[in-house]
């Protein structure tokens, strides 16, 4: 089961006692699953919702808060829509239910955002607002750079009204419009672990806290492992940068060389990749990784000089445009 869907049947099957926080869901679910249609010239409310668990929900709660009853159809899914779809309609003093609601008001017009009682309301109301809005249009995508908690909604009204409820639970989220689509998106991964578990969804909280936190250690891991390997390249065209030099300087400066510098420039092209470190235990006796680096910087600085006076190219002269990238 998909996140969204493990989401939506975790909400679905969540007990909520408190009648307010119940009438504001069904409000939601009515204004984000469905809306008003005139058939035969009466009011009739649909909402089509994705799980048969969310269908029965909606049912149960219309028939025990405000007494009607409903039917419900079930649409095999076809192209883009995947899997069954459950249709609630009714048809049977629609009109009464969307005033009972609020999606008409009192002069019988329809509400294109959410009801005053559900804006007004407290904390309670706003939780249930999304529930319900979720429940209808909400998808949940995977931990990541693209994660994203989001609502599809019916209007801007409807999109602003949301923004307002999770500004009321200290939650950031943004209205939006994608391709002539309004949406309502939280990306933040707190503010989403956070909005889950005011919905009610405490199981999916810890499902979305261990693959984010998986996906963390992951890429860590991985940008570790990448720094490492591109230190290990550029020490490597060092170490051959470095060779190459003191192959020319030896050119330059023929026998005149000091023992010592010649014994460390005869390590560095013996072992042309070796860090300064293992170039320092090689040597006899060994030395530190600074010691070998100063010796070696002070035999290409004297090719360097010897160069310059006799007018030829210096140790820098050999190098290809591949090892300055150190």
């Amino acid at each position: 089961m998909s996140l969204t869907a493990s989401v939506k049947d975790e909400l679905a099957r969540l007990q909520v006692d408190r009648m307010s926080t119940r009438k504001a869901e069904v409000a939601a679910t009515l204004r984000f699953a469905g809306g008003l249609h005139i058939i035969s010239g009466r009011i009739v409310i649909e909402a089509e919702l994705d799980l048969g668990v969310a269908a029965r929900r909606l049912r149960q709660a219309m028939a025990e808060i405000y007494g009607h009853s409903s039917d419900v159809v079930v649409v095999s899914g076809g192209g883009l829509k995947r899997g069954n779809r459950y249709v609630v309609r009714v048809v049977k003093d629609g009109e009464s239910l969307a005033r009972q609601t609020g999606l008409l008001d009192g002069r019988g017009r329809p509400v294109r955002g959410l009801p005053p009682g559900v804006v007004s309301g407290g904390v309670g109301e706003a939780v249930a607002a999304w529930r319900g809005a979720f429940i209808a249009r909400g998808s949940l995508t995977e931990p990541g750079r693209s994660s994203a908690l989001e609502i599809t909604c019916p209007g801007p009204e409807a999109a602003l009204a949301l923004v307002g409820a999770a500004r009321r639970m200290d939650v950031s989220a943004k209205a939006r419009e994608v391709r002539g689509v309004d949406r309502v998106v939280v990306r933040d991964g707190d503010d989403i672990s956070a909005l889950l578990a005011r919905m009610g969804a405490h199981d999916a909280v810890l499902t979305w806290e261990e693959r984010r936190t998986r996906r963390e250690v992951r890429g860590t891991a991985n940008r570790l492992a990448n720094f490492d390997d591109a230190n290990l390249r550029r020490s490597a065209r060092a170490a051959v940068a470095a060779g190459a030099r003191v192959e020319r300087a030896f050119e330059i400066l023929g026998e005149g060389v000091p023992d010592h510098l010649l014994q460390a420039g005869q390590l560095r092209l013996a072992h042309k990749q070796a860090s300064l470190e293992e170039l320092g235990a090689l040597s006899d006796p060994p030395l530190t990784k600074d010691a070998v680096a100063g010796r070696i910087r002070r035999l290409l600085a004297m090719a360097d000089k010897r160069a310059h006076e006799l007018g030829v190219g210096d140790t820098e002269a050999v190098l290809t445009p591949d090892m300055y990238d150190l």
